[in-house]
């Protein structure tokens, strides 16, 4: 294959990824109060997706480092169509725990193999392939995803139960059947030419898990440039909560209650994953006239803006608005990051570092999820909104943190390669 090959591969299974995930995000919040969770209940229970991925993130990255991203991500689909099956039913504080844990094992497996698969194939081919350019590419055609997602899953919400099954559950139903084409998808397209390694590898990528832990652990304490990354990741996972768990309850305090906002959901969720993509696309361009540290502090502040104002401005119009500005900057501000982590290592060991990154956001998400949560029960959803986005703008400053001193690039030749700092 060549590079165009291999970013149109890329793209499509990130579209047939991420359209299931289009389709469930307007209802993962409204589904459980709509059973008679409270809020507190279910961030408390969608913090459990987060503890998860914390403990899983690093052995699942080095397994996807072991044995291939493929693998890896097959696996990762089937406890995803587990996980979906038993969202689809869950009435308890019980059953939608374990319906997020399981998310958790899926999204610890599923973090990271895909878009290293692209990088190092890409540049397999070709040594300078522009990998950031393929990432924005990415991140539009996950955006746009999303939003088709999301679209249809307003107008399933709209259309009302079909039999017993009541209209939040609708979209978690189609969402079931479109993730078992995604994984079907990966089974066909995503080639990867490794040694073949049988139950050997399995054991010794378990056995290294504490020495993956242990060099994670020496690099962030090594690079200024790579602990900076990890507390952004950390302080924006934890704003996030704002716009994915907050904003439905948000909109059902200003529209007719669960239902009516779960019907607004979706078309706009389609509108806001629409703005996403076009952020992710124009931004190349803002990268080449001012580099990316200073890009993403200028989008890590505005995303805070935007934030606050999602919380205080009045109205279905206000709050809308003030979500759709933050979807945008969301979208931009993602490829920025993502090539700023991609540049510190190479090699075959790359998705250990980008795990690394996951790992340390998923407590950030989970934190938010329960103080955040908290907040809104016991002050209001506007205030915890407002709190989230002023969090996530204390970032911005780590984008230019410079490191000590110039160091080579390293070549993934060892296993502990990719954990080394590859230069600036």
């Amino acid at each position: 294959m060549d590079v165009r090959q291999i970013r149109l591969r890329f793209l499509f299974l990130i579209v047939v990824r991420w359209l299931p995930v289009g389709l469930t995000i307007p209802m993962l919040t409204l589904l459980p109060l709509d059973r008679g969770l409270t809020i507190a209940q279910a961030g408390l229970v969608a913090a459990v997706q987060g503890l998860t991925v914390l403990v899983l993130e690093l052995p699942t990255g080095g397994l996807a480092d072991a044995l291939g991203r493929r693998p890896v991500l097959l696996i990762a689909g089937a406890v995803n169509l587990v996980s979906l099956s038993v969202m689809c039913v869950a009435d308890s504080v019980t059953l939608f725990a374990a319906a997020w844990f399981l998310q958790g094992i899926f999204r610890a497996l599923d973090s990271g193999p895909l878009d290293s698969w692209f990088v190092d194939e890409s540049l397999a081919v070709d040594r300078d392939a522009d990998i950031e350019t393929g990432l924005s590419h990415g991140e539009v055609a996950l955006s746009l995803a999303v939003a088709g997602g999301a679209l249809i899953s307003g107008g399933l919400v709209w259309l009302g139960p079909i039999g017993p099954v009541s209209a939040l559950t609708v979209p978690v139903v189609a969402a079931l059947g479109l993730s078992a084409v995604s994984t079907l998808s990966l089974i066909l397209l995503m080639v990867e030419d490794r040694p073949a390694r049988g139950a050997a590898a399995w054991v010794a990528s378990i056995r290294g898990v504490p020495v993956a832990i242990g060099s994670a652990l020496g690099l962030a304490r090594r690079s200024r440039v790579v602990l900076a990354l990890m507390a952004v990741e950390l302080l924006w996972s934890f704003g996030m909560v704002t716009f994915e768990k907050l904003m439905p309850i948000r909109l059902a305090e200003v529209t007719s209650g669960e239902e009516a906002a779960a019907a607004l959901m979706g078309p706009v969720s389609s509108v806001a994953w629409g703005a996403s993509a076009a952020g992710a696309a124009l931004i190349p361009l803002l990268i080449r006239r001012i580099g990316a540290p200073w890009t993403g502090f200028a989008l890590r502040i505005l995303q805070g803006l935007t934030i606050v104002g999602m919380g205080l401005l009045a109205g279905p119009a206000g709050v809308i608005t003030g979500f759709l500005l933050t979807y945008a900057v969301h979208g931009a501000a993602n490829p920025v990051h993502a090539g700023l982590l991609h540049r510190q290592a190479e090699g075959e060991f790359r998705t250990s570092l980008l795990s690394l990154n996951s790992m340390v956001g998923q407590p950030g998400f989970a934190i938010g999820a329960i103080l955040l949560t908290a907040l809104a029960q016991s002050v209001s959803v506007s205030a915890a909104i407002v709190v989230g986005g002023l969090v996530l703008a204390a970032a911005a400053p780590l984008y230019l943190v410079k490191p000590k001193f110039r160091e080579p690039i390293d070549t993934g030749t060892s296993p502990t390669s990719a954990l080394t700092p590859g230069g600036t």
